[in-house]
């Protein structure tokens, strides 16, 4: 049952040109003392926020948004959930700083371990960051096992920090080698632009053979773990078929490795199960989480089981640990989160909002000669936007600009700056919400049609 606390059947207001006079003057002060490399979407659209409701935001200037953005998959809640408002505000006057027991972290480790993947995984350590987390999921995974070797994916995205870079599966990492030896990077099953020009299920899901030999064939002793997401974000919200990640798990046996399963955006809803695991039905050895089970606070975890957290030095006192990691108001945040997506009945409105969006999306494939493919699972949808459905050539990315500028114009926030135009909105959203959604898209798609051949490409 469902029963959400945020608004529904949000819709635009615009009472500028956007963006307004008082976001141009903020940006243009603040451009003078903020160091570049933000977010693209932050940048292009040029607001300045000043409150921010369910899936609305509205700036300085008094303009109201539809934001399908929703954080990168951090804003599960929506934005300032009453209920997510007042666990900060009671714990941030008792206690907010250090690593002591609290309640507040007692009651989120119960949470958590109540919807485990198995009886067994179940040992958590809390973090401020998706990269902290996973740095520590490798860093653990070579104690336990004493190799030293990592397997990650094409498309992979696990975090900015050294060691996590060198397994970044795209090339943002060239310039920062050189990188961690031991990374080794294999392809992942992106159907839709399959790197071996097959179709699934004629493959016989030859991308997990390909993986297999090329392990073999490039590590020394063997990986102390393979790590992926189970549908990657980054690269574009990609949903590989069910039986992947259970052939992945099995060369992870084969090789004497764990399997590290990065759930930061899938984890807790998103993609209408707690897990994105769940729908192959995957346990793995350890699990990272973050972004929406803190409700907009920083804060990420490793989840494991007792035998291999055990592993030294990484069980030692300190040998783990992080400055902010677990500190009351960190806990509190993500306690009353999880509390909310359970009493919210929030996984259940990302499967069913989830499917009612897919479907409505799923028309413009028929209905444009530019969108290639819509994918979804949940609340965790993409629209590819190509230049040819038959190659799959990606849109130029002067015309996908065109797509991003047009929707924020009509007041819908998106990341359709590139051709790989990636959607997570709140959890919390409702299918009117949606309807006003995809009208602003249906009209902008339309624009597009009429007039992206007359762009330079």
């Amino acid at each position: 049952m469902r029963k959400i606390s945020q608004p529904t059947n949000q819709k635009v207001q615009l009472v500028t040109s956007v963006p307004g006079p008082k976001s141009k003057e903020l940006r243009l002060r603040e451009d003078e003392l903020i160091a570049p490399g933000l977010q693209g979407f932050a940048l292009n659209s040029g607001i300045v926020v000043d409150v921010a409701r369910g899936s609305t935001v509205t700036d300085v200037d008094g303009n109201t948004f539809l934001d399908v953005i929703g954080g990168i998959g951090v804003n599960g809640l929506g934005h300032s959930h009453p209920v997510f408002v007042e666990a900060i505000n009671n714990q941030v006057k008792k206690a907010s700083v250090g690593s002591f027991s609290s309640k507040a972290r007692l009651e989120l480790l119960e949470r958590i371990k109540a919807h485990a993947r198995s009886e067994d995984l179940h040992r958590v350590q809390l973090y401020s960051s998706g990269a902290e987390a996973v740095e520590s999921a490798l860093r653990l995974a070579k104690d336990y096992t004493g190799k030293w070797e990592f397997v990650s994916f094409w498309g992979a995205f696990h975090g900015k920090t050294q060691g996590v870079l060198s397994l970044m599966g795209s090339d943002f990492k060239n310039p920062y080698g050189p990188h961690s030896t031991g990374s080794h990077i294999v392809p992942y099953a992106n159907c839709y632009r399959c790197p071996f020009k097959m179709k699934y299920e004629s493959c016989g899901l030859f991308c997990a053979e390909f993986a297999k030999n090329q392990i073999k064939m490039s590590c020394s002793k063997g990986p102390a773990a393979i790590i992926l997401e189970p549908m990657q974000g980054t690269a574009g919200n990609i949903i590989p078929p069910n039986d992947f990640l259970p052939a992945v798990k099995q060369i992870a046996r084969d090789l004497g490795a764990l399997l590290i399963v990065d759930e930061m955006i899938t984890g807790f809803g998103r993609t209408g199960k707690w897990w994105g695991s769940e729908h192959s039905n995957v346990i793995p050895d350890i699990m990272t989480v973050g972004k929406q089970f803190g409700g907009g606070f920083p804060i990420s975890a490793l989840i494991s089981t007792t035998q291999i957290t055990s592993a030294k030095p990484w069980a030692n006192p300190s040998g783990s640990s992080s400055s902010y990691g677990g500190n009351p108001l960190a806990c509190a945040s993500a306690a009353a989160a999880v509390k909310i997506i359970e009493e919210e009945g929030l996984v259940e409105n990302a499967r069913v909002v989830g499917e009612y969006f897919l479907k409505k999306l799923k028309v413009f494939e028929e209905k444009y000669s530019f969108i290639g493919n819509v994918r979804g699972q949940g609340l965790f949808l993409a629209i590819e936007m190509v230049k040819n459905k038959k190659d799959h050539e990606p849109l130029s990315k002067n015309i996908c600009q065109k797509v991003f500028d047009e929707c924020l114009k009509r007041g819908l926030l998106t990341m359709a700056y590139t051709h790989c135009f990636r959607i997570q909105p709140a959890m919390t959203i409702d299918e009117a919400t949606v309807d006003n959604v995809c009208g602003i898209l249906e009209e902008v798609f339309s624009l597009v049609e009429r007039e992206r051949w007359a762009s330079p490409s």
